[in-house]
């Protein structure tokens, strides 16, 4: 099978990599797609003069609102599906090809990057919070999903005409994984390097962490919320008539939906646990994406309820290092509270 795609990448004053990205990506792929999110350097002048499109996007929208004018212009020009990939130099042009092949093998599916196999290269907290991360974006889409935060990956565009993207920034790529998985599609991942080049993210530790929790509890309240009401519902997401994306429409309802979430987590899955036990003897199968699992919906509610300990660990760790003391506790903190829930077997499925 030809690969009938593309590779999109969304810039912001990255005049230093651009070009050697765009350079590396065509001696594999020719047609590559850059979207200048208002710079205020040369990107788009670099992108252009080595050999890319360039979109210009005339103010900084952030990296939601540049992917998804990529996957409109993808949609213009009739690809078939289209590669991401950052603009910093953290994406190896020679992994592309695996992308390529597993995607001629399994033609419907996401195709993740992963980089977890290289935890010794990933800085020890940002593994830490990707370690979480997928725990919460795994069940949401229905599997799991080795490395959520990887922003290489290859979507099949006619998916991403099924869905209605509604976050900005970092979320967005978020989004699109559990949206997938919550429609029943298969999220697959290829190992690529895990490379850390001393540029600079424009990834906000805080403010971005913060809005891509934000957005995954709300996503997860109400997912859980149909599906304790129903039965064998696993896949709940339903394109642009879902709740959660009436909710986003409205920016002030967004907003204070995902306060109220967000503060009342901690009760409500208490309430889901209860649902999980006591209704499916009136609804068979109720929860059925948890019950799968065969995990039962308590260790999810202690690992919830765990969130606030962790972050008064991290804190408290942190201080020490300024005292020369180095602890390792929230390590130890999640391996022990976030642990692995889905069979091996599953598992080297998604792997390609």
């Amino acid at each position: 099978m030809s690969y009938k795609g593309c590779v999109t990448i969304p810039a912001y004053n990255a005049s230093a990599t651009i070009g050697e990205v765009v350079k590396g990506v065509q001696a594999h792929i020719p047609k590559v797609i850059v979207a200048d999110d208002g710079s205020t350097d040369n990107t788009g002048i670099v992108a252009y003069e080595a050999g890319s499109e360039v979109i210009r996007i005339e103010k900084n929208k952030g990296k939601g609102n540049a992917l998804k004018v990529l996957f409109w212009r993808a949609f213009e020009e009739g690809y078939d599906a289209v590669i991401t990939m950052d603009a910093d130099g953290q994406h190896d042009p020679q992994d592309i090809q695996r992308f390529i092949d597993a995607h001629a093998l399994h033609p419907d599916s996401i195709i993740v990057g992963s980089r977890m196999h290289e935890k010794e290269k990933i800085p020890r907290a940002r593994y830490n919070s990707m370690h979480i991360a997928r725990f919460y974006i795994s069940l949401a889409a229905n599997q799991f999903v080795e490395d959520t935060q990887c922003g290489f990956r290859l979507y099949p565009v006619s998916l991403l005409k099924k869905m209605l993207l509604m976050t900005e920034k970092y979320v967005t790529e978020t989004e699109v994984l559990m949206k997938a998985g919550d429609m029943g599609v298969r999220i697959r991942f290829v190992k690529i390097r895990a490379i850390y080049n001393g540029i600079g993210s424009h990834f906000r530790p805080i403010a971005d962490v913060t809005h891509i929790t934000a957005y995954v509890i709300s996503y997860l309240y109400i997912k859980w919320f149909i599906e304790g009401f129903t039965s064998d519902a696993p896949n709940t997401y339903s394109g642009g008539r879902y709740l959660r994306d009436l909710v986003n429409k409205n920016r002030t309802c967004d907003v204070f939906f995902q306060g109220f979430t967000a503060l009342t987590a901690l009760p409500v899955t208490v309430f889901f646990l209860l649902e999980y036990l006591f209704l499916r003897r009136v609804i068979g199968n109720n929860f059925a994406s948890v019950r799968r699992l065969n995990c039962g919906f308590a260790k999810i509610t202690h690992a919830t309820h765990m969130l606030p300990v962790i972050l008064i660990v991290a804190i408290t760790e942190k201080f020490f290092t300024t005292q020369c003391f180095r602890l390792e506790l929230v390590d130890k903190f999640i391996r022990k509270f976030y642990p692995f829930l889905w069979s091996k077997g599953e598992t080297e499925n998604h792997s390609t």
